[in-house]
């Protein structure tokens, strides 16, 4: 089909439906994005149980692990006392442990305070209370005890940097060096720390912290391996044991970027490389650590325990906390809603010793919003151009792809990419746009009924209302096969009856051939009276158009001659029949139009349907028409010049179907041939002669034409004259 050209076309109801989802899908997508840009934490929380959910159904592979708890648990309380135990007794773990073959020991505990138990301050008590009493100067220290423990054996203690304090932290024991421009400014700075007493960090050779910083939800899925108070670097416990275990002095950290940009990329302790976060954390991957010895302390003071526990400690790490309730060292974590706090030093000692880490990079946050965006669009682009019930299923599908890359990410590249932010793109702008496109769709369809229901069959109707496109003021050129009928004697019989006697008349003929039309999937342009104007091809494609045209046309004389048994009535009907180029739309004005077709091909297909009066026959079709159709009988009545144009018409008489019936009219119709012929080559005499027997003939569907041609050569000579050419001019509609 061409575009009729001119000024510019408005958008048709479709586009205009198009540009209104994606606008307010686009809207929708943004405001996703900003909102999530705008409230990135509280977004995360949301993003953090997607990964919980992840570690849950898939958390890493236990491993045996380098590492092992001795565990300050209720039963040790219950056989040793209450916590606080004596400095000495500590001592004696670590000097049990380390004989035992450990590889370091680290303590999830701060002992800032002096040993409650230690006999002097015993002494000095029983004393206020007035007891008399003399003891010499040489009272062990139980401080002093565990202090050469700890400096005799590979020990790490523990502080807790905090905001919360202003006691600044002793100096760290391991040293840093930088591969790359100095991050400190990206480390979440503290005030101070809970520290050792003096004595004990004084002769410590190691120390790191074991403080969890808050999280808006209070579980566990990253720690900070590196902290800072004041200019000072601290190590966490967990590599802080790692250092000493692996007998190293330092820490390597490398970076990236500029030196105002910097970033962690990664940390190295010993023979391990531990890839950090931009802010030098490590994501935990939890494993459980079902196959960690866990050990009460109490069963360093059982001798029968005394092989069991060389055969759990040989080589491994030991970190010293407590799981016991009272003493308040428990936490939430992806796994556990109430996981040991030391189990968690451990869960990262044993990640780096296994080298199985969890990534999440900072590009990551773009890739989900390029994934949104992304997704947003095929989404848009579906719903715009696909039905409702596609647009749906693409959704899901696509909500489908990202789930399982997200899943797919972490259980094979072990990625976190969060799936929310694609997704609740996709979900908002399938709640936004598809109401609205099922709101502008029912609209368009209740219009395309509205608008076409009276001249369209139910059939077509429904495909149209499926795609109401073309629907706007103006037109476009198609081909068309343009049908025109008229009642023959229409005005004289409006004369002999009534205005109520007439319309019933109009009523009883128009019903039944407008039952034929939608029947053969014509468009009724309009009723004029007792005239019908049709046309077929638009505005849906029609095969077979001229086909169908005729077979109408046919429908239309069967369903007369039963109305004129049925009522006793004689009406005689002239179709005309023409296909050509024709601009057809919406046309009128803003406030009013129809749909209709306008052009040559249409004025001509009038004109055809008025020299069925002069031809006496009820159907006459051009050439165009008839070369288009198959199994249809044609008999060629004239070439004629219609008012109004100068190129002569080829007119043809549709006889009917090419049925068992042919035979009875081969005769008549190879002689009416031949007198066309004769008449065209200017052979009157033939002509004569062929007609003689024509006329002759009973009452046919050609008789009228025969009469014509009669009436004709009455007063013509033998031959033609000079410059004949056969055609007839018209000088009337």
């Amino acid at each position: 089909m061409v575009k009729t050209q001119g000024a510019p076309r408005r958008l048709s109801s479709s586009q205009r439906r198009r540009l209104a989802v994606i606008l307010v899908g686009m809207a929708a997508l943004i405001g996703v994005i900003a909102a999530h840009a705008a409230f990135a934490p509280q977004a995360f929380r949301l993003t953090a149980l997607v990964f919980d959910a992840y570690q849950l159904i898939k958390p890493r592979e236990a491993t045996d692990p380098p590492v092992a708890v001795i565990d300050i648990d209720e039963a040790s309380i219950g056989k040793l006392g209450q916590w606080p135990w004596s400095r000495s007794t500590v001592a004696e773990i670590v000097t049990r442990a380390s004989g035992l073959g450990a590889a370091a020991i680290g303590f999830d505990i701060v002992f800032s305070e002096p040993d409650r138990t230690a006999p002097a301050r015993l002494v000095e008590e029983m004393r206020r209370q007035g007891v008399a009493i003399e003891v010499g100067p040489d009272l062990p220290d139980p401080d002093a005890l565990l202090a050469a423990a700890v400096a005799e054996n590979t020990v790490a203690l523990g502080i807790a940097l905090s905001n919360e304090t202003t006691a600044p932290a002793p100096d760290p024991k391991a040293g840093f060096s930088f591969l790359g421009p100095d991050p400190k400014a990206r480390l979440m700075p503290y005030s101070g720390a809970l520290s050792n007493l003096p004595a004990l960090t004084d002769r410590a050779t190691a120390m790191g912290y074991f403080s969890f910083p808050p999280t808006p939800d209070n579980i566990i899925r990253t720690f900070p391996l590196i902290s800072k108070s004041g200019d000072r670097l601290y190590p966490a416990l967990s590599i802080e044991t790692l250092r000493i275990a692996q007998q190293e002095g330092s820490f390597i950290l490398r970076s990236a970027g500029t030196q105002e940009g910097s970033a962690f990329t990664d940390l190295r302790v010993g023979a391990l490389d531990v890839p950090l976060s931009a802010d030098g954390e490590i994501w935990i991957y939890y494993s459980g650590l079902p196959n960690m010895p866990v050990i009460s302390a109490a069963d360093f003071f059982d001798p029968t325990k005394a092989d069991t526990l060389a055969g759990l400690i040989q080589g491994r790490i030991l970190l010293v906390g407590t799981s016991a309730v009272g003493l308040r060292d428990i936490v939430a974590t992806p796994i556990d809603p109430a996981m040991a706090g030391v189990k968690v030093h451990a869960e990262i000692i044993d990640q780096i010793a296994s080298g199985v880490f969890l990534q999440r990079p900072d590009w990551m946050i773009g890739a989900e919003r390029a994934a949104a965006i992304a997704a947003g669009l095929i989404l848009l682009t579906v719903l715009a151009t696909a039905t409702p019930a596609l647009s749906v299923i693409t959704g899901l599908l696509l909500a489908g792809l990202v789930a399982g890359g997200s899943w797919f990410a972490f259980s094979r590249a072990l990625t976190l990419f969060d799936p929310l932010l694609p997704l609740t793109g996709l979900g908002a702008v399938l709640l936004t746009a598809l109401p609205l496109l099922l709101m502008l769709t029912h609209r368009e369809k209740r219009f395309v009924r509205e608008s076409f229901g009276r001249y369209l069959s139910p059939t077509l109707v429904e495909r149209l209302s499926e795609n109401p496109e073309g629907l706007t003021l103006g037109g476009e050129d198609r081909e068309l096969t343009i049908l025109f009928s008229d009642i023959r004697g229409f005005t004289t019989l409006s004369e002999k009856l009534m205005p109520t006697e007439l319309t019933g008349l109009l009523n009883n003929f128009l019903t039944p051939m407008t039952d034929v039309l939608l029947k053969r999937e014509a468009t009724i342009d309009k009723y004029i009276g007792d005239a019908i104007m049709a046309f077929w091809n638009a505005p849906l494609d029609i095969t077979d158009h001229p086909q169908k045209a005729c077979l109408a046309a046919l429908d239309m004389v069967s369903a007369l001659e039963r109305l004129n048994r049925e009522s006793g009535m004689g009406l005689k009907i002239g179709i005309g029949l023409n296909t050509g180029m024709a601009c057809v739309g919406n046309l009128g004005s803003d406030q009013r139009f129809s749909y209709s077709c306008l052009g040559d091909s249409v004025n001509l297909a009038s004109r055809v349907e008025g020299m069925t009066k002069l031809y006496e026959v009820s159907i006459l079709v051009t050439e165009e028409v008839r070369v288009r159709t198959n199994g249809l009988l044609f008999a060629e009545v004239d070439r004629v010049r219609v008012v109004g144009r100068q190129a002569p018409v080829t007119l043809f008489a549709l006889m009917g179907v090419a049925d068992g019936k042919v035979e009875e009219q081969r005769d008549l119709l190879d002689r009416h041939n031949a007198l066309i012929t004769a008449w065209q080559a200017g052979d009157f005499a033939a002509a004569r002669d062929l007609l003689q027997g024509l006329v002759a003939r009973p009452e046919n569907a050609l008789s009228g034409t025969h009469a014509l041609y009669a009436e004709r050569l009455a007063g013509l000579p033998k031959t033609a004259p000079d410059g004949w050419d056969g055609v007839f001019t018209a000088s009337s509609k």
